[in-house]
Parts: C-alpha cells; structure tokens; sequence
C-alpha cells in the first residue's frame, strides 16, 4: 500500500506534474526518481513501479515530462532527450526537498529508455546513491548507423524538416505513438497491446511529433555508462530489449555493479505483469536498501 501525492515543480517556465508515491507510515522515507520508455506517462510504467516501491518502503516519484501528458511545453508529444535529461535532474532536485523524503538516501530506477535519460542525468549527482536499470534499451547508435546508414540518415532528416515546418508554421507533423499498419514511433505488436490496450489513459496520447526523429534518433546510451560513479544494478533478461546492448552498456560502467537475470516472454511484460513486476521491484529494493 501507498500514499500518492500530487505534485508539481516548475522546469524553466514550465511546469512538470508528478505522482508522489509515498509508503504508509511516518518519514523521512528514503526516496527515487523514476524514469520510463519513450511517450510514457506517469499512470503507466513509471506509476507502475513507484506504487510497487513505495508498498516496500522507498518513497519514489514518477512524472509526466514535459511535452508530455499533465505537464507543460509546446510542441507536444516531442520526444527530446535534452529536455527529459533535465527533467529528472530537476525531479531529484525538487525530490530532495520534500519533508517526507530522506535527502541523504537518495537514488534512481529506471524502466526502458528511461535508463538511458537517467544514466546522462545522474552522472555526476553526488547525491544518488544508486542507481537500478530494468529491461533497458541500451541504445548504441554508432551500431544502428552502420547497420542502416541510409535509413537512419533519412529519418534523422525527415525530423529535421519536420522541425523547421514547426518553426516556420507552427504545424506539427505527426505520427501514431503504436501502430501495426503505418508509419509509427513503435511497431512491434507487443507495443501496440501495451500501449494502446492494456496501458491506454486519457492521459497518454497515441501521437508522437516526427520532428523528434532529429535528435531522439542520435540519443546514445552507451555513451553513459563510463560516467557512472554510484553503485549500479541491472536487472535484464535474455527476451528484454536488445541483450547484447545491455551487456556492452554493464561492461563499460566502472562502479561497483551487481546484475540480476529477469524472465519474460518480451519486454512489455515486464512493464505490467504482477508476476514479473514483483520480482523486479524485490530486486531492486534489496539492492536499494542496501546501498541507499
């Protein structure tokens, strides 16, 4: 069980809004920031995983970035890694001033791409304690250049012009978030049945902006992991997202790290199945307790 706070804090001008989810019982609670895949809001994987904290004692905050969901900042639906790498930065800073929060036991759990936005915006936070990354998508974009450097060329080019239409018009050129029957951000069929079935919200719009293809697309991971100096858990599985990646992302990570095997049938699972979520949260707070 888990109290669950409304928050918000603002981001330059604009204003980002968060779930708070707190565990039963008096603080100062020790406390994460959580990041989660791209176009998520807060009442999908991240919500998801902060309940399943907080019902273990770690106080842990989930938001909508900007452009995204309840928060603010035009254009919508833009997935633009500097603006959500500044938004868990300034989450952990908003989160280390709470009354109910324990500043000196602080980290970060990640789901998803939400590892890779986390890993650039805790580098160099003194005060994260530790870090766990769950089924991440490890991006290496030097390997998705020459596997496909037209396509990818193409698609970086094709949001360019998108954004210089936006800027000159004020159109944005869009595209389904998931589909399985045209151009999207997300294709797979287990995507579509996460993220227009099981996880659908009012608050979560099947839409993403094509000019995020400019720079979501060169948005690398790999380059991170070298800049991590807290302790480090991966939580991966042979059917998450891209094993390999992971691998080469653990490797290169020089802080003390411990990794954990996870089973599924896929990566959504992972984001929403009782079994699978429990599992991955225990193993997370035990490391979290541990380190933080």
């Amino acid at each position: 069980m888990a109290d669950i706070k409304r928050v918000n804090f603002h981001v330059g001008a604009e204003v980002v809004v968060g779930d708070l989810h707190l565990p039963l019982g008096e603080g100062p609670f020790p406390a994460v920031i959580t990041g989660g895949p791209m176009t998520s809001v807060k009442e999908q994987v991240t919500g998801t995983y902060a309940r399943a904290l907080a019902s273990h004692g770690i106080a842990a905050l989930a938001i909508d970035h900007r452009h995204y969901g309840e928060s603010g900042e035009e254009p919508r639906q833009y997935e633009y890694y500097p603006d959500k790498i500044a938004d868990l930065k300034a989450s952990l800073k908003f989160l280390a001033d709470q009354p109910d929060i324990d500043k000196t036991r602080l980290g970060a759990v990640g789901v998803c791409l939400g590892n890779g936005y986390l890993a650039h915006a805790v580098s160099g936070e003194p005060d994260v304690r530790g870090f766990v990354a769950i089924a991440g998508y490890y991006r290496d974009v030097r390997a998705m250049k020459e596997a496909d450097p037209d396509g990818f060329e193409a698609k970086v080019a094709e949001g360019r012009e998108a954004r210089e239409l936006y800027e000159k018009t004020g159109e944005i050129k869009a595209i389904p978030a998931v589909a399985l029957d045209r151009d999207a951000a997300m294709t797979l069929q287990s995507t579509y049945d996460y993220y227009a079935g099981r996880a659908a919200h009012p608050n979560y719009e099947n839409r993403f902006a094509v000019m995020s293809r400019e720079h979501f697309l060169q948005f690398d991971v790999q380059s991170a992991a070298v800049n991590l100096r807290m302790p480090f858990k991966m939580i991966h599985g042979p059917n998450a997202l891209s094993p390999a990646w992971a691998d080469k992302f653990y490797n290169a990570v020089p802080a003390t790290k411990e990794r954990a095997t996870l089973q599924s049938q896929g990566q959504t699972g992972i984001y929403d199945d009782p079994a699978i979520v429990n599992i991955a949260t225990s193993l997370a707070v035990d490391f979290l307790k541990r380190v933080l």
